[in-house]
């Protein structure tokens, strides 16, 4: 005989992309669409229902808005599909499960889709499960999640930092930024960071223990900004914008200079990418410049919790968050990122635990 009102489906609001975009992405471009999730993944299957809590807003998310060039299989994989949810980083709580990994009630982050429920096949590299809820949840979407790691790896590991160097950060504020800022204050360096507005720049001097910053929308020439700051040169750039930003740092870094690069934002909307003079720099003060992606460090992550857990215990870390309320939110908070709008990790709350 049949449970009698066992609730066997649930409804599943979603966020999906309506069209590949061109140029700044507008909320239009993304939709929420209603439908059912069977609460059981099927018998036999290594799959796992989880309840999306938090969902991180990501700048990547713009280059996977995109429509993918055929000839570059890297492309057609990273490219999100129209008419199907758009995917990123997020937290959740398992629901139902077929792998010997996970049980029902066990908390992970990594890769979900952008919708109140995700079937997902949980690897090693995709997927990591909750240990440490002495924290906020909502970190594991930005300092103990992705965000950190970036940071963490960006800094330490290939910018190997030593105490009295000077250290410059763009997007300071930002999910990365405002690690990098206070990694390197521990490091013993002078750190500056550039943001978009005053608000943020008090933040960096107030809250992330900058020494200076400076809000690069005010500066008619940020070669001569960065002198200000740097009168003797730049050791480490942390590069999270790219373009004019990228050039003036050329100008301004000391010789065996180091570039991290995980972003370049202001790339990601222009039709015709702006073109770097100063990459000569690079061969006359022996700077060496590395781009990375924290998936390709997941092999540290748990070096990086035994490092920083310690110090978010100790409220010796500070976090900002803007966590915009509700899956309808989502498609406005995303957007908001290319147009400076949040204050901290741009992430959004889908549901309480």
């Amino acid at each position: 005989m049949a449970n009698i009102g066992v609730v066997t489906t649930a409804t599943n609001n979603q966020v999906i992309l309506r069209n590949y975009v061109s140029g700044f992405p507008k909320e239009s471009d993304l939709y929420i669409a209603t439908t059912t999730v069977d609460l059981r993944v099927p018998p036999g299957s290594m799959a796992v229902l989880v309840k999306n809590l938090y969902l991180s807003c990501d700048p990547f998310s713009r280059i996977r808005m995109e429509k993918p060039d055929p000839s570059s299989p890297a492309s057609v994989a990273l490219a999100y599909s129209i008419g199907k949810p758009i995917t990123g980083y997020g937290v959740a709580k398992t629901i139902d499960s077929g792998h010997p990994n996970y049980k029902k009630g066990d908390l992970l982050w990594g890769r979900v889709g952008w919708e109140e429920y995700s079937v997902i096949t949980p690897t090693p590299s995709s997927h990591f499960k909750i240990h440490h809820t002495d924290v906020p949840l909502s970190f594991y979407t930005g300092l103990l999640g992705i965000p950190g790691l970036t940071a963490y790896v960006g800094f330490y590991e290939i910018c190997s930092p030593k105490k009295g160097e000077t250290v410059f950060v763009s997007a300071a504020s930002g999910a990365v930024g405002q690690l990098v800022g206070q990694f390197a204050k521990m490091a013993g360096c002078y750190v500056v960071g550039s943001a978009s507005s005053k608000e943020k720049v008090d933040l960096l001097k107030t809250k992330f223990g900058y020494d200076d910053a400076f809000n690069y929308k005010e500066e008619h020439d940020l070669s001569a900004a960065l002198k200000r700051c740097f009168p003797e040169g730049i050791d480490i750039y942390f590069e999270n914008v790219g373009g004019k930003m990228l050039d003036a740092v050329l100008e301004n870094m000391r010789t065996h200079g180091r570039i991290a690069a995980c972003g370049m934002i202001s790339q990601y909307n222009l039709k015709e990418p702006e073109g770097v003079h100063n990459l000569a720099t690079i061969v006359y003060k022996r700077i060496r410049v590395q781009g990375f992606a924290a998936v390709e460090f997941f092999d540290k992550y748990s070096k990086f919790l035994d490092f920083v857990l310690p110090y978010v215990r100790e409220g010796k870390i500070t976090y900002v968050e803007d966590i915009a309320q509700g899956l309808e939110n989502g498609p406005s908070a995303l957007i908001g990122l290319f147009h400076g709008k949040n204050v901290g990790k741009q992430l959004v709350e889908v549901a309480r635990e």
